[in-house]
C-alpha cells in the first residue's frame, strides 16, 4: 500500500509562504549536499512535508514531519540520499505535494564553499563561508577587521618534551588543574610545573591520562574538547565528541559526561550521553564538534539573551534540571556555534545558533571577566581568534577579530585556556594553546592576554 501523502498542518497552511526562503546551498566540499531554509517572517511556520527538488522533477526531498521554523531562524537539510547537486543545478522549494514553488536559486559552478544570501532571507546570493544553520556570514557587522593580540607578542612552551604527542586538542582551565582533551579519546589531568607550564598529574593516577569511553564502556569518543561546569570537577567532565573512532567513516556529534571526581582505574566510561546528530546540518566525519564550552543560565538571564527556540527571553524554569548553564559547541566542518541546554534526563534544546564567520570552529572558551564568548579557528584560518557578547537584540554578536600572537608560528591550534581573573597582574593574565600537531615536541603554549 502507498505511503500516505504528507499534508500540512492547519499552522503551515495559515502561515505565509513567502516567509520561507531558500537561504544557503552547499554542493561540495567536507559537508553533504545541503540546502538551508530561513524564516524571515515574524511567525513561526510548520513547514512539515514541504518539499525540496533540484533541476530533475523526479528527485525529491520531504523535510521531516514535525519541523518548526521560528521567526528569524534557519534550518540546513541534507539532501544528498535524495539527489545531487551538481556544478550547474538548481534548488527548489515547494509547498506540500510539490506543484506550488515558494522559491528557487540556479547557479552555474560549485559553491565555493557556499551560495548565500546576503542579507539572510531576502538579499542575492552570493560565495561566502559555510554557515549552515547560522546567520550567513556576510562581511558585515563589528570587528571583523583582525587586529594584534591583545596581550604580549612573546609565546613560550608550556609543557615537557614529547610528554603528549600528536593531538592534543581542546583545555580548560579549572584554578591549578588543566583540563586536556585528546582526539585519540583521552582525558589528562595537568597540574603546574613550577615553571609556568604543566604536566600529568601523576600523584593522583593520571600519569598517561585515562581512556574514554561511551556509556556501557564501548567503542573509542573522537574527544576533542572538554569544559566543566559550575560545579567544577566535582560535576563532571563534558566532552565534546565528533564521531566513535570505531566506526570511524560515521558522525556521532555527541557531548559526553564523565565522573572525574572519583576513581583511580586507567579509563572512564561516560555516564551520559547527548548526541545531537540528527538535529545538525550534515559533516564529514571528521568535520563535526571540535569546541565546547559553558556559560551559567544567571549570565545568560543578566545578559538579556534570547531563547531563539523561542524567540524570547531565556527561561531556565522552562527545562529540568539541566547543569544551570548552557552548553555552547562549535563545528570544524561549518564553523558554526551551537547553544543546548542538555537536561538530566536526556533531552537536548538547541537555544543558540550564531556563525563564527571563520571556516571552522576548534575551540570555545567563555571568559566571565570580560563577559565574552572565545572562538578559536587553527592554522587553516592563521591563528585567528574571534569573541562575541551577548547584543542588544538578545544574540551573541561579534565583539573582536584578532591575529595570533606575533611572536607564535602558524600552528595547528586546536585548544585554548583562559586564565581566571585572579590570575590578572599588571593588566594581563596567562593563557595557553594547545598544538595537535605537537610542533618541536611541545603541544601546549604560553602567552598572555588583557584582562
Amino acid at each position: 500500500m502507498a505511503a500516505a501523502l504528507a499534508m500540512p498542518t492547519p499552522a503551515a497552511q495559515a502561515a505565509p509562504a513567502d516567509d520561507i526562503r531558500i537561504n544557503e546551498v552547499v554542493t561540495t566540499g567536507s559537508v553533504n549536499d545541503s540546502v538551508e531554509l530561513f524564516n524571515k517572517g515574524t511567525a513561526a511556520v510548520d513547514i512539515s512535508g514541504w518539499i525540496l527538488k533540484d533541476d530533475n522533477n523526479s528527485s525529491a526531498f520531504t523535510v521531516p514531519s514535525g519541523t518548526t521554523l521560528a521567526a528569524g531562524a534557519a534550518r540546513a537539510f541534507d539532501v544528498s540520499a535524495a539527489f545531487g547537486l551538481g556544478s550547474s543545478d538548481k534548488a527548489r522549494l515547494y509547498l506540500p505535494g510539490g506543484s506550488t514553488l515558494v522559491d528557487s536559486y540556479t547557479w552555474t559552478s560549485h559553491s565555493a564553499p557556499s551560495w548565500s544570501r546576503c542579507p539572510d532571507g531576502t538579499g542575492a546570493f552570493g560565495q561566502a563561508a559555510l554557515t549552515l544553520g547560522a546567520p550567513n556570514d556576510c562581511g558585515s557587522g563589528g570587528g571583523t577587521s583582525p587586529q594584534a593580540w591583545p596581550g604580549g607578542s612573546t609565546v613560550a612552551t608550556a609543557d615537557g618534551s614529547n610528554v603528549f604527542g600528536s593531538d592534543l586538542s581542546g583545555l580548560y582551565e579549572e584554578g591549578s588543574v588543566l583540563w586536556g582533551a585528546q582526539n585519540s579519546g583521552k582525558l589528562w589531568r595537568l597540574v603546574r610545573d613550577g615553571s609556568g607550564g604543566w604536566r600529568p598529574d601523576t600523584a593522583n593516577g593520571w600519569t598517561s591520562g585515562k581512556t574514554l569511553r561511551f556509556p556501557g564502556g564501548s567503542g573509542a569518543p573522537d574527544s576533542e574538547a572538554v569544559t566543566l561546569t559550575g560545579a567544577g570537577a566535582a560535576g563532571g567532565a563534558y566532552v565534546a565528541s565528533e564521531r566513535n573512532g570505531d566506526a570511524s567513516g560515521t558522525s556521532r556529534l555527541s557531548v559526553l559526561r564523565y565522573d572525574v571526581a572519583t576513581g583511580t582505574g586507567t579509563s572512564l566510561t561516560a555516564t551520559k550521553e547527548w548526541n545531537l546528530t540528527a538535529g545538525l546540518p550534515a559533516v564529514g566525519s571528521n568535520a563535526g564538534f571540535e569546541a565546547i564550552t559553558w556559560i551559567p543560565d544567571t549570565t545568560l538571564t543578566a545578559a538579556g539573551f534570547k531563547d531563539q527556540s523561542t524567540g524570547a527571553a531565556y527561561d531556565p524554569a522552562r527545562f529540568g534540571a539541566h547543569t544551570g548553564g548552557v552548553f555552547f559547541v562549535g563545528v570544524e566542518g561549518t564553523g558554526s556555534i551551537y547553544g543546548y541546554v542538555l537536561e538530566d534526563g536526556g533531552a537536548a534544546t538547541r537555544v543558540a545558533t550564531l556563525a563564527s564567520g571563520m571556516a571552522g570552529v576548534m575551540e570555545l572558551q567563555w571568559e566571565p571577566q570580560a563577559a565574552r564568548l572565545w572562538a578559536v579557528c587553527d592554522d587553516t584560518c592563521s591563528g585567528r581568534h574571534r569573541t562575541f557578547k551577548v547584543g542588544a537584540d538578545g544574540g551573541f554578536a561579534l565583539a573582536g577579530t584578532y591575529n595570533r600572537p606575533a611572536g607564535m608560528a602558524n600552528l595547528n591550534n586546536e585548544g585554548l585556556a583562559l586564565a581566571a581573573a585572579d590570575e590578572c597582574v599588571g593588566g594581563t593574565k596567562p593563557v595557553y594553546w594547545s598544538d595537535d600537531s605537537n610542533t618541536g615536541g611541545h603541544a601546549i603554549r604560553r602567552g598572555t592576554v588583557t584582562c
